[in-house]
């Protein structure tokens, strides 16, 4: 007997386009103020075509016209499918071929472009494809019709696949961790296990890409790595996910707050080594201006600092790995870490004295290096044509893993068992060497401004639109209740986040740790995970089931436990792969954790590194 799912396609509209506020730019050293994503999160708008629409829909008495696309559990796999397909479909014919890269080159070449850009192309061939729709569901919805709803969603994804290898890469280029890594690991181990975790990031990001483009539309558009989660799993996923990817932007401020607090207290020694400044006084310095910039609202204007920050790194790292091979390593910060001085020593295999907890705190921090898996969902989100997601990240990909193992190797060759978690700041302050690690230093602090503005503004408006607005129904950022409670949560934000970074100020074993409880799910565990789910519900929909796109009803011939299992045994070899790749990154994960956890007990019991402590872990 046949059983029927519904969806209901004439009451979704939401609270908002405030949810269609794009995440994308979340992850990138820079990006996130090259729009005006960024001061739209936990509002109650978007601005722009979206937000005429949202506003037509509310004069039209229809203000819940999306208020449960995200939140619907009604709504039904084939529903989700069927629109994706649509979606697919229309975006072939879109013309990107003056956007992008591809319009970049042409304006540099002098070449004439084509009269139609690529984003008034969108609005062209809107009609053909949503002409079936409008008449299936009747002229307009609210006053608003279907053609008319999926421009405003086209509007606001603007993203060419060159844009995407950019934000990829100014996301997670900083590789200052990766030689530490490699000298916790040895030449050998730490170039095979580069390139083994960055060949499965590859695939953990094929298999998001997947169910993206399988589940994503203009009719129900995706906006994160929760949504996705939701449509495969349901609510108690997206909630795990939410908070998790919360938990590592919070992680993310101490960790700045870390590594900067050691910079200031470097660069206030002076190049005679007379000055000085307690330790935990610069991290409260970095809290503060962290505090203070993080309370700046728009954030559009300062694109220009941010890509220059881009460029800024990419001097620090070709500094660093020049610099290393001129003077000898920071023993002053080797020896607070418990490293005596001596020759520099490297390995070909894992380093003599180094035991298991050393060589998984170094794969924890490899693991770091492929973080971006965190954003794919906010980044295909951003995309004109989502299909062409894969060019981007396998370009972005292989960039980072090439620059990560060259820097790795530079400097481990030249500073060994000496090499320092944040690359620069293993450059001795003392003499002319002082000066180089004083460019390090300051350049970092001016990203980390920077970065400031993105978790501190953007990601505790991540917070609060993914937890306390989507789960407590908290008010929008734009209202007075809700600027009331900005108010009062920022401070407290940054004043936890200094207390994790004043009590745990061991960098290399915090990074560690959000690697192994993190990232290393985003990247490694869930996205086959959702491929399974994915799959299987994709692989029991059968030839002889109906779904009818005009009432979203889907007929289907089973459910539950029996129509999983038929749906995992269409691809049986396939999923249980996956299966035992999700829980081989659990257990790594689980390593990971044991080892920076440890790793944090002995570094506070063996060395001069104690928690609210005036004396620089950096020297």
């Amino acid at each position: 007997m046949a059983t029927l799912s519904h969806s209901y396609p004439g009451g979704q509209g939401s609270e908002t386009p405030a949810n269609m506020t794009s995440f994308a730019n979340i992850g990138g050293v820079a990006d996130p103020k090259l729009g005006h994503e960024a001061d739209n999160l936990g509002r109650g708008s978007v601005g722009g075509t979206g937000q005429e629409i949202h506003d037509a829909a509310v004069a039209s008495g229809g203000a819940r016209r999306n208020s449960h696309i995200y939140t619907d559990t009604n709504i039904t796999f084939e529903d989700y499918h069927y629109w994706a397909n649509r979606s697919r479909e229309y975006e072939r014919t879109i013309d990107v071929s003056n956007a992008g890269l591809a319009g970049s080159m042409k304006t540099i070449l002098g070449r004439k472009q084509d009269k139609e850009p690529a984003a008034l192309a969108s609005s062209s061939h809107s009609g053909s494809d949503n002409e079936k729709t409008d008449a299936a569901h009747g002229e307009s919805r609210y006053g608003i019709s279907e053609s008319e709803w999926d421009n405003a969603q086209r509007a606001i994804r603007t993203a060419t696949w060159g844009s995407i290898f950019y934000l990829i890469t100014t996301d997670i280029l900083g590789p200052y961790n990766v030689p530490w890594a490699i000298s916790n690991m040895g030449y050998g181990p730490g170039f095979a296990l580069y390139t083994v975790f960055g060949g499965m990031a590859a695939y953990s990001g094929w298999q998001l890409w997947q169910c993206f483009i399988g589940l994503d539309s203009t009719r129900y558009p995706l906006r994160n790595y929760g949504d996705l989660a939701f449509r495969v799993f349901g609510p108690s996923a997206r909630m795990v996910v939410n908070i998790l990817q919360s938990f590592q932007f919070f992680l993310n401020v101490s960790l700045i707050i870390v590594s900067n607090g050691q910079g200031l207290a470097q660069m206030a020694l002076g190049k005679n080594g007379n000055g000085y400044i307690c330790f935990v006084v610069a991290q409260v310095v970095f809290t503060v201006l962290g505090f203070l910039f993080g309370q700046i609202r728009t954030l559009q204007r300062l694109s220009w600092l941010s890509n220059l920050a881009i460029w800024l790194n990419v001097i620090v790292i070709i500094m660093t790995m020049i610099v290393v091979h001129e003077y000898p390593p920071n023993y002053a910060a080797a020896a607070t870490n418990g490293i005596e001085r001596g020759p520099v020593v490297t390995s070909a295999g894992l380093p003599p004295g180094k035991g298991l907890m050393d060589n998984i705190n170094g794969l924890m921090n490899c693991v770091f290096a492929y973080g971006g898996a965190t954003l794919f969902n906010e980044l295909m989100a951003e995309m004109r044509r989502p299909m062409d997601f894969w060019k981007g990240f396998i370009c972005a990909e292989i960039f980072i893993y090439c620059v990560y193992l060259i820097m790795g190797m530079v400097v481990y060759n030249a500073q060994g068992q000496f090499t320092y978690p944040v690359a620069f700041q293993g450059i001795p302050g003392v003499g002319g060497a002082y000066n180089w690690q004083t460019l390090g230093n300051a350049i970092s602090f001016v990203s980390a401004l920077i970065a400031a503005l993105l978790y501190g503004n953007i990601g505790i408006k991540v917070v609060y639109a993914s937890l306390f607005r989507d789960v407590f129904k908290f008010p929008p950022l734009d209202t007075k209740k809700g600027k009331l409670i900005w108010v009062a949560f920022a401070p407290i934000y940054w004043a936890l986040a200094f207390v994790v970074a004043a009590g745990i100020p061991q960098i290399a074993n915090l990074t560690s740790f959000v690697g192994a409880a993190c990232i290393l799910q985003f990247s490694y565990t869930f996205p086959p995970i959702l491929q399974v789910g994915y799959n299987c519900q994709k692989d029991a929909m059968l030839d002889t089931e109906r779904f009818d796109p005009a009432t979203g009803v889907a007929e289907r011939e089973d459910s539950g436990v029996k129509r999983w299992i038929r749906g995992y045994m269409k691809k049986p070899f396939k999923n249980s792969f996956d299966v035992v790749y999700a829980t081989g990154a659990l257990a790594t994960a689980g390593l990971g954790l044991w080892a920076s956890i440890i790793g944090m007990h002995n570094t506070f019991k063996e060395t001069a590194i104690t928690p609210f402590s005036c004396v620089n872990p950096a020297g």
